[in-house]
């Protein structure tokens, strides 16, 4: 079973830093977290990186669909500015430059595969055949998980030995069959949509559950106290007494 921590800093450090850049992992190592999540999505040359949206728009000084620009056009964007003066100049980084880091930072990492419409399989094909050829053999692999159920399968096709997990929002009636269609080895789900009782329905398939996104400490104690392993969260920094099992 894998093992996880019980705070994963979601895209990084999401509100100490721009999101899915090299500073928001920064941040959230500074902050003590010891796993990043991040979004990986293509450029129109196939070069994976980190970015949310199916758009530039909201999080760099760019406009336009992901999926219509090269890699080198994205890093002409500055992916900074929009969050704080500090930030300014900061790219959008490759996901090759982001497992570097990681790694060199001696944390673990959540790869969310965020496809643009059309390239889910695309997507986690490409993205994850590269990671599977940069990341250190016999290092405890990155956890990929998606909402899009294309994706994850091509993900346990083409990373068979990876950790795969199940991302739910709004629970479909054939969660637990696609869950095991796909080998999951965790759920994650959205806190605001859970209760104590629907997380022992997914605890009762023998995975552990992850939920996000909880930015408070109170709220990450009430999650928390449902038996869920872990969560997500913006601000590891306001979760850190949880990190010493606080």
């Amino acid at each position: 079973m894998i093992e996880l921590p019980r705070i994963i800093g979601h895209r990084g450090a999401a509100k100490h830093a721009p999101e899915n850049t090299l500073a928001g992992i920064k941040a959230a190592a500074a902050q003590g977290a010891t796993w990043v999540e991040v979004d990986v999505k293509l450029t129109s040359d196939r070069i994976p990186i980190l970015m949310h949206d199916d758009l530039v728009d909201r999080t760099t000084n760019g406009n336009g669909p992901v999926a219509e620009k090269a890699l080198a056009d994205v890093k002409q964007l500055d992916a900074g500015r929009w969050f704080g003066a500090a930030f300014i100049g900061e790219q959008v980084p490759t996901l090759a430059e982001a497992l570097d880091l990681v790694w060199r930072l001696g944390m673990r990492i959540n790869l969310e595969i965020k496809p643009c419409p059309g390239r889910a399989e695309e997507t986690a094909g490409v993205a994850l055949t590269l990671a599977r050829s940069l990341w250190p053999e016999g290092a405890p692999p990155p956890l990929v998980s998606s909402f899009d159920f294309a994706a994850l399968e091509m993900a346990r096709t083409v990373a068979p030995d990876w950790p795969i997990g199940y991302l739910i929002d709004r629970r479909r009636p054939d969660w637990a069959e696609q869950a095991d269609r796909v080998r999951a080895a965790t759920i994650h789900v959205n806190a605001r949509r859970e209760d104590e009782a629907s997380i022992k329905a997914y605890r009762a398939t023998g995975r552990p559950v992850l939920a996000y996104t909880v930015n408070s400490l109170p709220a990450a104690r009430e999650v928390l106290s449902w038996s869920v392993a872990g969560v997500f969260t913006d601000t590891p920094q306001t979760l850190a007494p949880l990190m010493a099992g606080g």
